[in-house]
């Protein structure tokens, strides 16, 4: 599903016929952002009619975006700006929450039980509990499931390193994940903009990321085969909404670190707010079990943001509920460039000074010279022929730009 302007890889839709012929897949989509994974293409959904493939969601999942609008007031800039923002990152995590006598296997069974009702309950102040009630969990995620003590998995209680994935709530994590202060560049339909608080000139902030490493010891805990047999589904889905709701809670976190640098973390400078899942799969009815790789569920009229790069805008739109698509939108531009080929590229074009700060007022917080490569905006599709194949296709329609300030990309 692209325009003839859209760059598409071989590779990457060789992968999608692969998995299109797969035993039971009835469906498979490819989104205009369309790219190779590891074994898997990326920008994709697909549906199968009796049987659930945990590979094909991926090793993070419940990735996905979190968006906050604001007003137009940034009192603070540049430098001053960049400052606040790394202190706020790496600010411990119970600066914001009360985990006093809370110990981190009990943080991670609470968020993976309740998710961003969670973080509420521990929040220090109001305003962040209010923030993180703010998003009611998508429709389609399993019932929480409560552990009892010893029952949740080691394999996803710890990580490689013994550390408990706990630990890792409220951080960005690498590859394109990030946390940004953005602004409104254009508004193309006024109403759906004013509902989700959106106007001309006002912040924007995204935070894009998901389970840390959460996602991967699921991925590995559940191997490549499809699962048939409905004891072993609902256990693989009771334990990747547990994934989900942790990456949900994280990006609520990773959105207050930033609402924190912007002098905005207080219920009554948040004008809208909303979060989207790139990374599962659920029981969709007719069309059976639809996986989603890097893609997003686009229902009628449901509000949706479509990633641009660090130097082009991200587009924020309304589902099309288009059963063609299977009712999906890209998550984002895609990648054009493998990481190996954006560092020999891109180090031969582009000064470690320019990349940091790529465009007039556009600057990036990053410390890994390799990642600043990987992730510049040359190594991307451009995202203008991905939003026009979207809207051509009925899968989402714009609402609003949002031009990238501040992109953090701290681990």
């Amino acid at each position: 599903m692209a325009l003839e302007s859209v760059w598409m890889e071989g590779d990457a839709v060789a992968q999608l016929a692969r998995v299109a012929g797969m035993d039971d897949c009835v469906f498979a989509v490819g989104m205009p952002d369309l790219h190779s994974g590891p074994g898997i293409p990326i920008g994709a959904a697909l549906a199968f009619g009796r049987t659930i493939h945990p590979h094909l969601v991926g090793s993070d999942a419940g990735c996905g975006a979190r968006v906050v609008s604001l007003g137009k007031k940034l009192k603070v800039r540049g430098e001053a700006l960049e400052r606040r923002t790394r202190a706020a990152f790496e600010a411990p995590l119970d600066e914001h929450l009360d985990l006093d006598g809370v110990d981190d296997e009990a943080l991670l069974r609470a968020v993976w039980e309740r998710g961003a009702e969670a973080i509420a309950e521990y929040a220090r102040t109001e305003d962040l509990a209010a923030f993180a009630r703010a998003e009611a969990e998508p429709a389609w995620l399993p019932a929480s499931r409560r552990f009892a003590d010893g029952e949740l998995p080691e394999a996803l209680r710890l990580d490689a390193r013994g550390r408990c994935f706990a630990t890792s709530l409220g951080t960005i994590g690498g590859g394109n994940h990030f946390a940004e202060l953005g602004a409104v560049e254009s508004i193309t339909d006024p109403a759906a903009a004013e509902a989700l608080g959106l106007q001309r000139r006002g912040h924007v902030i995204l935070a894009h990321s998901g389970s840390r490493g959460l996602g991967r010891a699921l991925a590995l805990r559940w191997g490549p085969g499809g699962l048939v047999e409905t004891e072993d589904q609902a256990t693989y889905l009771a334990e990747l909404a547990g994934a989900v709701r942790f990456a949900i809670a994280n990006r609520v976190l990773l959105c207050w670190r930033m609402l924190s640098a912007r002098g905005a973390a207080k219920s009554s400078r948040i004008r809208g707010t909303f979060d989207l899942v790139h990374n599962f799969v659920s029981d969709e009815g007719e069309q059976g079990w639809v996986h989603r790789k890097g893609c997003a569920p686009a229902e009628q009229g449901v509000p949706l943001v479509v990633l641009g790069s660090r130097g082009a805008p991200s587009w924020i739109m309304r589902g099309g509920g288009q059963p063609a698509c299977l009712c999906s939108v890209a998550h984002g531009a895609g990648r054009r460039m493998t990481r190996g080929e954006a560092r020999d590229k891109l180090k031969q074009r582009h000064t470690r000074a320019s990349v940091k700060q790529n465009a007039v007022g556009r600057r990036v917080l990053c410390d890994d010279t390799k990642l600043l490569y990987e992730e510049h905006p040359d190594a991307y599709k451009a995202i203008d022929p991905i939003i026009e194949t979207l809207e051509r296709a009925g899968a989402a329609t714009r609402v609003a730009a949002s031009s990238p300030l501040l992109t953090v990309k701290l681990r």
